[in-house]
């Protein structure tokens, strides 16, 4: 006999009981699956849940077979506090990709996620003076105003969805630019790892994309000639260009000093080709003004970056993803719930305190997935702020 056996015997939810006992209901979800207690008082929590299941009517032969149970999963494992605390050094962990289960579906009356599905189309996209920014950035190089822009931002912030959107609104538009985009699957920084994109395969996807039915020149000098006259015959006909690489944080050191060569790429006083690069920190780190070995690049790219949430912008985004169901935040989170994402994904690290965020929509869609589950499994009406920091 488990613990949650008798309750589910004896009709018991855990929400119900943690309230009888006072604790939170992550505490009774860690006693009932875990066998973890609370530090503070265990044995008089132990002692008040021996009495409320007793006045239930449950046998005490009973009672103490459950508890005798759930002792043998507490092998090894810290309690609650002890688990929690960690390091302020430490750096903020990612939460794995995170399920809308079936309980929470039913409960919450979602038939998909709307907190962490993709987008599907421009009006469902949340914009604010940061992300507004960016894609600004992101349009004018796509029209030739601007030649050389490097988007950076974490897992999760947003970076392929700008890119999709800026396709589709030049579509919407009806710009005349031709995208370039080199396939990237497999790429690594060096041929240890994986392959390296050179400066011959974007050669070959300018190509390819201008005249896609043209065998390229063998030797390389040709070849680039090659390019060189289509972006020019192709700019005649009142066209721009741009060439978008994603995962550009993997690109090589060879290959970045060779993006200039091709931002020099003219007709006269006008540019043949605006390039944007989406990448990751490491991407900012390859263009610091300190690396020597790419200055000439790092004089002519612009770095914009995607920024985090604040609690602000935070709320502002759940809203919007809410208003896209018909819904209403309050349905499935209250403020204590939104103050514990913001608290989980924000840390001040180091020495210096330095503040870290990874409040970017990948993290906070996943953080208030898993709480939304737990919600569910403890009867919980809504997402507070024990829900989440038990995630």
């Amino acid at each position: 006999m488990t613990l949650q056996q008798l309750l589910d015997d004896n009709k018991i939810t855990q929400a119900w009981l943690a309230k009888s006992l006072s604790i939170s209901p992550p505490a009774i979800n860690s006693i009932v699956k875990h066998g973890v207690w609370p530090k503070r008082d265990p044995e008089a929590v132990k002692q008040k849940l021996i009495d409320t299941l007793n006045l239930l009517g449950v046998e005490i032969t009973l009672i103490n077979q459950a508890l005798t149970a759930a002792a043998s999963l507490n092998q090894g494992v810290e309690t609650i506090e002890s688990a929690a605390a960690s390091p302020e050094e430490e750096q903020l962990m990612l939460l794995r990709k995170q399920t809308l289960s079936q309980p929470a579906k039913k409960q919450f009356k979602l038939f998909k996620n709307i907190f962490a599905e993709n987008i599907r189309n421009s009006t469902e996209m949340f914009r604010n003076s940061d992300i507004d920014y960016v894609r600004e950035s992101m349009f004018q190089a796509a029209k030739g105003n601007s030649s050389f822009i490097a988007v950076i931002g974490q897992s999760g912030a947003g970076k392929s969805t700008l890119r999709r959107e800026l396709i589709d609104r030049l579509e919407r538009e009806r710009e005349p630019t031709i995208v370039i985009e080199p396939y990237v699957l497999g790429t690594e920084d060096n041929d240890a790892k994986g392959k390296t994109l050179k400066a011959l395969h974007i050669a070959e996807s300018i190509l390819s994309a201008l005249a896609p039915n043209t065998s390229a020149k063998r030797s390389p000098e040709a070849r680039f000639r090659q390019i060189h006259n289509l972006l020019k015959e192709s700019s005649r006909a009142g066209h721009h260009h741009l060439l978008i690489i994603e995962e550009a944080h993997s690109l090589p050191i060879p290959t970045l000093k060779h993006l200039k060569r091709f931002i020099e790429l003219e007709n006269g006083f006008t540019p043949l080709l605006s390039i944007i690069l989406i990448g990751q920190d490491e991407l900012k780190n390859k263009l610091a003004e300190n690396n020597q070995e790419v200055r000439e690049v790092v004089q002519r790219c612009e770095i914009v970056t995607l920024e985090p949430f604040t609690q602000t912008t935070l709320v502002d985004y759940l809203q919007h993803k809410c208003k896209s169901a018909d819904r209403e935040l309050s349905e499935f989170i209250d403020n204590s719930g939104i103050d514990a994402i913001c608290a989980k994904l924000t840390r001040n690290v180091g020495r210096n305190k330095q503040s870290e965020s990874l409040l970017y929509p990948l993290a906070v869609g996943n953080l208030l997935t898993g709480a939304l589950n737990a919600a569910a499994e403890l009867g919980a009406d809504v997402v507070d702020h024990n829900l989440v920091m038990e995630v």
